[in-house]
């Protein structure tokens, strides 16, 4: 039962009390005025005409133009290298250089096609390297065919090396024979392997766009057991020196590497990537 419902609960003492003064509020004279004169004024001229076009709020037009505007860089995803470091670094470059870019990482070959920068990383051995790569069907074709059409490419570290005739870290595995020479394990005798560090490059200031803002003697972060040997004079553009001269740096054409990891290389590193997004070879 409900308490309203109890005759044991007592009714307050102004249950019943007259109602207040204000109860029927005399309504004012104009309630019932006629409306105003112009209440049912004609609509303005302007009343439906068009926007202007300087109203329009930003559609999806302007979206397309801005994707269309922004450089599309594709980092190569088959199983290998530091790919979460190389994507925030080039991002970072691109942003420091004030070029509005979406950086990919991505394992799809139709993607790699249509980017306007193309950046293999790599770590570990050659032969791993290559046959992950080739595990992602149609990557090596789309890398092939979009380099050998102007796209510049930049290799990290193996992915530098891949770009050699051939690699010789356990088994004869082919390389995509850009470069001239083989990978070899480092001859240093009384040194360790892997070369593990920050190592400084020597160039010849001016030698080649990617090292525009750079000095001789710069540091960059080393890790490996194994470089380029037999290489062109004309595609090294910058060595380092570990138990005696090692490559570091190889350009050809519009394809360049890096046997360093550019993308642990702190603000030389950046500054390699922003001239790298700013390469126009």
């Amino acid at each position: 039962m409900h308490e309203r419902d109890d005759p044991r609960v007592p009714v307050p003492d102004d249950a019943y009390s007259p109602q207040r003064d204000d109860a029927y509020v005399p309504v004012p004279d104009d309630a019932y005025a006629p409306p105003r004169d112009d209440a049912c004024a004609p609509p303005r001229d302007d009343a439906c005409a068009p926007p202007r076009d300087d109203a329009r709020a930003p559609g999806r037009d302007d979206a397309h133009a801005l994707v269309r505007d922004m450089m599309r860089i594709a980092v190569v995803d088959y199983g290998s290298g530091n790919l979460a470091s190389a994507s925030r670094a080039l991002a970072l470059a691109a942003e420091r250089a004030g070029i509005a870019a979406e950086v990919a990482v991505t394992a799809d070959p139709a993607v790699v096609a249509q980017a306007h920068r193309i950046v293999l990383p790599g770590q570990g051995a050659f032969a791993d390297c290559a046959s992950g790569l080739a595990s992602v069907r149609g990557m090596r074709e789309a890398i092939e065919t979009a380099t050998a059409a102007g796209t510049p490419f930049l290799g990290i570290c193996v992915g530098m090396q891949l770009m050699a005739e051939r690699g010789l870290e356990h088994a004869e595995t082919p390389g995509f024979g850009w470069l001239q020479g083989d990978i070899t394990e480092l001859d240093v005798p009384g040194l360790r392997l892997p070369q593990m560090g920050w190592n400084a490059l020597d160039f010849t200031p001016g030698a080649h766009p990617l090292l525009d803002g750079l000095a001789p003697g710069d540091h960059t972060y080393f890790v490996h057991s194994y470089a380029l040997t037999g290489g062109a004079p004309d595609e090294v553009i910058a060595t380092t020196d570990y138990g005696g001269t090692v490559v570091a740096m190889v350009a050809c054409g519009n394809r360049a590497g890096t046997q360093f990891h550019v993308e642990k290389s702190q603000e030389v590193g950046l500054r390699i990537l922003a001239n790298f997004l700013r390469w126009t070879p």
